[in-house]
């Protein structure tokens, strides 16, 4: 039915016969002369039809938005001085010869052509129109050239584009699993995918050395911006190759995807340990672009009276920090007092600042409801250490480890991003040394990243003192966001089974759980480790969405659901019986 597509038709083509099919985006009436801003996935052309061609000019009368048409015509220059340097095909234009309806269509809930003030639940309900719109059908397009680029790069490299199930078991990876009731085995539960990690480390087992796959995965966890219950990774696998090998291969692939999709070229990304990320940013995925960093004082508040800062400044398990934010002594108390809210998010009590306004005038030029608590050498001592300047402010962070590093981090990012100071368009970087515990809040241990992760030390070592071992794992990160995250896996049956020692899975739930996982080491499983990287958040990134939803097809919403299909739904009493399933009424609170 056609012969091009609408948006790439240019200047070669004019003197051409074509045949387009698309939407009716726009429809004008000039003078006698109808124009209809044709549209399909590739972009929009203008069509003109002229009263000279009675037939066509009478339909192209009726034509109203979105109405499905089928235009013969010919491709010709435009006028002088009526070219739109904003349309890709804005020099040309298409002089109607025929013209064929194939679908009328309502009046759409919104308009295509710019986001208005359109909420996402009507966007979403109505999802076959929002995805009309040019920018939500170019993201899609783009999404579908970086996978495109992603497989033969991969494929280049000698991977194999290996499928692994969707119907697995429940295993703990540090969320809810989606669960599926078995109508054959009665009472059993299959388990959707976390990811595909179990599979792939077989794989591996099995000699199929190198391995990936665009895969779905799905997680049943509160969400957020870039967080979606379906979701799909870039997973990948491979043996015989260490950490630095891994990482260096795919860097390579992010560097040409950056290359040939955004003309953005990478040098080499800088590395950082996890203590140092911590430290320095209060975060294991720093956004390099905003040059604020935490910088500890605790040294300097043990022997102040305040106890905000003398207690946690003698408490080893916390951390007292200062953040000079530069030129932020214009910020008014409001927007102080709404940064105070903001921490308290995260579980900080307060927000404790000082303004300077004038450093040469000693105390006198400073301005901070706690002045009144701290010896003046103290602050002197302080703001020396922070380089503060005339001008500056400084917010302290005072409290136990975790709450400091997230309540501060995030203050970082969010001031940074308020008064402007994100410098450059991105940083790339590797996170690496994390810790391969982290306490649970319940007096045990969990993994950081996940129980297959291999420790940099020995078995005895890590039995010893599992709190100090370090992982060989390794993080992507890009602008503040994790775009990817792997390790080396452990290959040897005896350090698995410490591993799950440690976090106490006794040998009966070891054997239950990851039996089959156990059985394959004992086999002669290679060196072999891997990375997944999040497709969404990194075409997310790459276009300048602000969430995942905008860059997925048919994405849910933050309550997990779907309004175009209304899913979740209920099912029939007989589904129900047939899988030995009875749905209880929910309490009714009083």
């Amino acid at each position: 039915m056609r012969s091009h597509y609408c948006g790439q038709l240019n200047e070669q083509h004019v003197g051409q016969e074509v045949s387009l099919c698309g939407w009716a985006h726009r429809r004008r009436d000039h003078g006698g002369v109808i124009f209809v801003d044709l549209r399909d996935r590739e972009g929009i052309v203008q069509v003109v039809f002229d009263p000279d061609r009675p037939e066509s000019f009478a339909l192209a009368e009726t034509v109203r938005s979105e109405f499905v048409l089928q235009v013969k015509g010919l491709v010709r220059l435009r006028p002088e001085g009526t070219s739109n340097a904003e349309m890709g095909t804005g020099r040309i234009e298409v002089l109607a010869r025929e013209l064929v309806i194939l679908a009328v269509a309502k009046t759409p809930p919104f308009l295509l052509d710019e986001h208005a003030d359109v909420g996402e639940d009507i966007r979403l309900r109505h999802r076959y129109i929002d995805l009309r719109r040019p920018e939500m059908a170019e993201r899609l397009r783009f999404r579908s050239k970086v996978c495109n680029t992603i497989r033969n790069y991969l494929d280049d490299n000698g991977f194999l584009d290996i499928e692994t199930p969707i119907l697995t078991r429940a295993t703990p990876e540090g969320a809810r699993d989606y669960l599926v009731p078995s109508r054959t085995h009665q009472g059993s539960f299959f388990a959707l995918p976390q990811s595909p990690q179990l599979f792939k480390q077989i794989l591996m087992v099995a000699g199929m050395d190198r391995y990936y796959q665009i895969a779905k995965c799905f997680r049943d966890e509160d969400l957020r911006a870039d967080r979606q219950p379906e979701f799909t990774q870039i997973d990948i696998e491979t043996s015989f190759m260490n950490e630095e090998q891994i990482m260096t291969i795919t860097e390579e692939m992010i560097r040409q995807i950056f290359k040939k999709h955004l003309n953005v070229e990478f040098g080499p990304f800088p590395r950082m340990t996890f203590a140092e990320a911590a430290r320095r940013f209060g975060s294991d995925k720093p956004d390099l672009r905003i040059a604020m960093e935490l910088v500890d004082i605790a040294d300097l508040m043990k022997d102040v009276e305040f106890k905000v800062f003398n207690g946690p400044a003698n408490d080893p398990g916390s951390r007292v920090v200062g953040l000079r934010v530069p030129e932020g002594a214009r910020l008014s108390r409001k927007e102080i007092d709404d940064y105070t809210k903001f921490v308290s998010i995260y579980g900080a009590k307060g927000l404790a600042w000082i303004k300077i306004n004038d450093l040469s005038a000693g105390v006198e030029g400073l301005q901070s409801p706690i002045l009144k608590f701290m010896p003046e050498q103290v602050v002197h001592d302080v703001l020396a250490r922070l380089g503060a300047q005339t001008g500056d402010l400084v917010f302290f962070g005072a409290d136990k480890l975790k709450i400091v590093n997230e309540s501060i981090g995030a203050l970082r990012l969010r001031v940074g991003a308020d008064m402007g100071m994100i410098k450059g368009a991105w940083a790339p970087m590797w996170v690496v040394d994390f810790p391969m515990f982290e306490e649970d809040g319940e007096g045990g241990l969990t993994a950081l990243h996940h129980p297959f992760t291999a420790p940099s030390c020995s078995v005895e070592d890590l039995q010893r003192e599992p709190e100090k071992a370090l992982s060989r794992a390794y993080d992507m990160v890009l602008n503040g966001t994790e775009l990817g995250g792997g390790s080396i896996r452990i290959n040897q049956t005896a350090m698995q089974q410490t591993v799950f020692r440690i976090l106490g899975i006794d040998e009966e739930e070891a054997e239950e759980k990851f039996g089959f996982l156990l059985s394959a080491l004992s086999y002669g499983a290679p060196p072999h480790g891997g990375l997944a990287f999040g497709l969404d958040r990194l075409i997310m990134l790459m276009t300048g969405a602000t969430s995942i939803r905008e860059v997925i097809a048919f994405p849910k919403t933050q309550s997990a659901a779907c309004p175009l299909t209304n899913a979740p739904g209920q099912v029939s009493a007989k589904q129900l019986r047939e899988l030995n399933i009875r749905v209880r009424e929910a309490a009714v609170k009083e």
